[in-house]
């Protein structure tokens, strides 16, 4: 601990990020990225960006990304927030939107960034346990009794991968009117139908999303928010009073591109969930237990093999799976959906004599 620090940095718990090994020949199925490229008009809208004007600052609205966020979802532009991928959006929630000196509530078993935030802006917190099946049960966020300062989880949840349905969000909604209930959509895309549709009726609600998973633009760090326009302006006070350039020109030209893009969109999301589906079968066939996913990644565990041994095996054949050391998960693999070729591989590495 440096004599240097603030009180408040030794007492953080930083979050750990999914490994980037510098390996050639490697099958990465470890951190969630779309296993196809960016759309090629992201790719030219990018491309043409780069120029004289690089000396210029960016729009610090992004307007024509909001614009096209908007313009997709059937919101109007300022009640879209955007930022330096989600984790940012989230940050700045944490601090705007969350923080009223009563404990939030989120799952125990969750995105392990919500900890974090909480730890940084000092933000009481109340793990809520996941039910035996590792869904959600909203009756746990229903006590009236409890003051809250908001509720945040994802849907699909992460890591498991299990959906929340829509009216069982919009009933947390309608009970927990007085605070912001945050629905994390990193997924999404994937198999599940977005809460944006909730937003005109609840204006608690708050929807975050990202580009890096569905759009495959995980290398250039934009995320956003859909709300009302009140939890927008709040979100634009913090970001205003912490960086107005969150989003360089590229980031804003590539990302509005890929929005407009829903061809490219719908043709690589088609193909990772048909892979999900074929990689779990193949998986189940094996004897995994494998949790119904609605994400671009799937959470599996095998009766007879242990989860940490299981992982050091793949590495040891070049191919990488997140595994968790956490009380309930720690037999479980989160395995990120690849290409029909890499999910090939994963399954013959994973047989072994019963």
């Amino acid at each position: 601990m440096s004599q240097y620090w603030s009180p408040i940095v030794s007492r953080l718990t930083p979050y750990t990020p999914g490994e980037q090994p510098k390996l050639s020949k490697l099958i990465k199925l470890n951190t969630n990225e779309n296993p196809y490229g960016p759309s090629p008009l992201a790719l030219a809208a990018m491309a043409r960006e780069v120029s004289d004007d690089l000396r210029l600052y960016p729009d610090p609205d992004a307007a024509s990304l909001k614009q096209a966020i908007a313009a997709r979802h059937g919101l109007k532009p300022d009640q879209i927030f955007v930022g330096n991928g989600s984790d940012e959006v989230l940050a700045h929630a944490f601090l705007g939107l969350l923080q009223h000196g009563a404990p939030i509530l989120f799952p125990d078993i969750s995105y392990s960034f919500y900890p974090t935030y909480a730890g940084l802006y000092q933000v009481d917190y109340r793990l809520v346990p996941l039910a035996a099946d590792f869904s959600i049960r909203i009756d746990d966020y229903l006590d009236a009794n409890e003051a809250i300062g908001g509720i945040i989880f994802p849907n699909p949840n992460a890591p498991t991968g299990c959906l929340l349905a829509l009216d069982e969000i919009e009933r947390l909604l309608t009970v927990r009117r007085e605070r912001v209930v945050i629905v994390d959509e990193a997924y999404i895309d994937f198999g599940g139908v977005s809460a944006i549709e909730l937003i005109e009726r609840h204006p608690n609600l708050l929807v975050v999303q990202t580009l890096s998973k569905s759009r495959s633009l995980a290398g250039l760090r934009v995320g956003f928010a859909l709300g009302h326009r009140d939890l927008i302006d709040g979100l634009e006070r913090v970001k205003n009073s912490f960086n107005s350039y969150p989003l360089d020109r590229i980031a804003i030209a590539g990302a509005t591109a890929a929005m407009q893009d829903e061809a490219h969109y719908e043709k690589t999301r088609q193909a990772v969930i048909a892979s999900r589906e074929r990689m779990s079968a193949a998986l189940q066939d094996l004897g995994f237990e494998v949790l119904p996913s609605a994400a671009n990644f799937v959470f599996a565990r095998h009766p007879r093999h242990d989860g940490a041994t299981l992982a050091a095996a793949l590495r040891s054949e070049g191919i990488i799976v997140r595994h968790f050391k956490k009380a309930r998960i720690d037999q479980f693999l989160r395995i990120t959906v690849g290409t029909d070729e890499e999910c090939a591989a994963l399954v013959e590495a994973l047989r072994t004599p019963d």
